[in-house]
């Protein structure tokens, strides 16, 4: 019978890129019985991010974009739940369960990788107001949230209320807000055929960043290029512009204009999780856990950690250079991490995480997009189709690869669905209307109110 010396157990905190794909490299490198794995996520699932936009204009399904865990890891424990403070000197975390009281986990070998979440500012409103672009149930509420507001506007002759809900914002000219709100202007634009009393020209659609320049990641001439294409599409960018305040969906922009708006997206930048601040682990200025270039954590052993939580070394880019935080690195880091603790585990030498970044795509709705790849300059539909075919090839697991080209297939022969399903963020609601009394003081209770 295997003693713990002998069968290590290695504990992975996050079940995003960096984290279940690590555990997929352990399992399939570790010989049997050379270390047990548990992974502890508050989800059973990992969401691919790239496609979160297509999920949320209805040309994936929203199951298509995730990945079981407990499928893909059979061999590992999964363990679902928040992750409230590390203390490596015991080697012991403690978990918040999804249902039940807290408790300890201990371990032998710490991967830390829990990720980032949105980096919000003190700006009124925002938080009772906004809502970001980061996970599946966020893109699901978002594309029922516009289809409902299209579907107020046309059932109210109140021309205020018309324009505030056919206003849409969106803070933050990263990939996520760009690629977000072009396909979701793209699916409202082909929606609109199916409202006889709205127009394309009724609805706002504006971009709100800070800086000069949006998605510095494919360089200034097509991020140039990209604001000039969303301009064409009617949308406003409104470079140099930071968001003042928001209460009750009253907007106000640094640079003066003041408007109401039905929908206030948030993508304005992540953090580290706080979980990684909230350890006895080091961490820079930043929050981000210090790593080098092995994937270690600095100074510490028996921990690693990569991806958005953590400050690693680019050695493409010489001294003090860091990897940017994104999925093209923390897959890359997962397995290098990963092939490093086995050799550690193995007494072998461990290899420095190299790669030189290839470019980046990104999607602005149905056959248009802007790409810059190993140098080359793509836009329209050849970005687009770069952009499918890149993260067809990234998804993890057959089963999705084949599903998200089935929906693919059948977006060629039938249209988007333009159904909002917003009744399921409060599904009780209509129980709870056949246990009260329905009338009040004469009148028929309201079941909802639309904005």
């Amino acid at each position: 019978m295997s003693t713990a010396r002998e069968r290590p157990h290695i504990l992975v905190v996050g079940g995003g890129y960096v984290g279940m794909y690590a555990a997929l490299r352990l399992q399939r490198r570790l010989r049997r019985g050379e270390a047990s794995v548990t992974l502890i996520d508050p989800q059973s699932y990992m969401t691919y991010q790239p496609f979160l936009p297509e999920a949320a204009a209805g040309n994936l399904e929203p199951r298509h974009v995730v990945v079981p865990l407990r499928r893909v890891l059979p061999s590992a424990q999964v363990l679902n739940g928040q992750v409230t403070r590390v203390d490596h000197a015991r080697r012991t975390v403690e978990l918040l369960p999804n249902a039940g009281d807290p408790r300890e986990i201990t371990y032998d070998i710490l991967i830390l990788a829990p990720g980032s979440i949105s980096r919000t500012l003190p700006i009124p409103g925002l938080a009772d107001y906004g809502i970001g672009f980061k996970t599946v149930a966020e893109a699901i509420y978002l594309r029922n949230r516009v289809l409902a507001c299209l579907d107020t506007a046309a059932s109210v002759d109140d021309e205020q209320v018309r324009r505030k809900a056919l206003t849409f914002v969106f803070v933050g000219g990263g990939y996520a807000g760009v690629e977000a709100l072009a396909e979701l202007e793209d699916m409202a634009r082909d929606a609109c055929r199916s409202y006889p009393n709205i127009e394309r020209s009724d609805m706002r659609w504006a971009l709100v960043e800070l800086t000069d320049r949006i998605l510095p990641e494919v360089g200034p001439d097509m991020g140039r290029w990209t604001v000039e294409n969303l301009r064409q599409r009617g949308i406003e960018v409104r470079l140099g512009t930071a968001l003042k305040s928001a209460e009750k969906g009253h907007i106000v922009l640094s640079d003066g204009e003041e408007f109401e708006a039905g929908t206030l997206v948030w993508t304005a930048g992540v953090k580290p999780h706080p979980v990684v601040q909230a350890s006895d682990l080091p961490v820079d200025d930043k929050g981000r856990a210090r790593a080098t270039e092995y994937l270690t954590v600095d100074g510490v052993d028996d921990a690693w950690t990569a991806g958005d939580c953590a400050a690693v070394p680019d050695l493409t880019k010489g001294p003090g250079e860091l990897c940017a935080p994104n999925a093209q690195h923390g897959v890359r880091q997962a397995r290098q991490l990963a092939d490093n603790l086995v050799a550690t585990l193995r007494g072998r030498p461990m290899r420095a995480y190299r790669h030189a970044y290839i470019g980046s795509v990104a999607s602005l709705g149905l056959h248009d997009g802007v790409a810059q790849v190993y140098g080359v300059k793509l836009r329209g539909w050849p970005a687009w189709f770069a952009h499918r075919t890149y993260h067809l090839s990234r998804v993890p697991t057959w089963n999705r690869k084949v599903r998200v080209v089935a929906d693919w297939t059948l977006a060629l022969f039938f249209r988007r669905e333009i159904v909002s399903l917003g009744a399921l963020h409060d599904p009780r609601e209509e129980f709870e209307m056949a246990v009260r009394p329905p009338f009040d003081d004469g009148r028929l209770r309201p079941e909802r109110t639309s904005t």
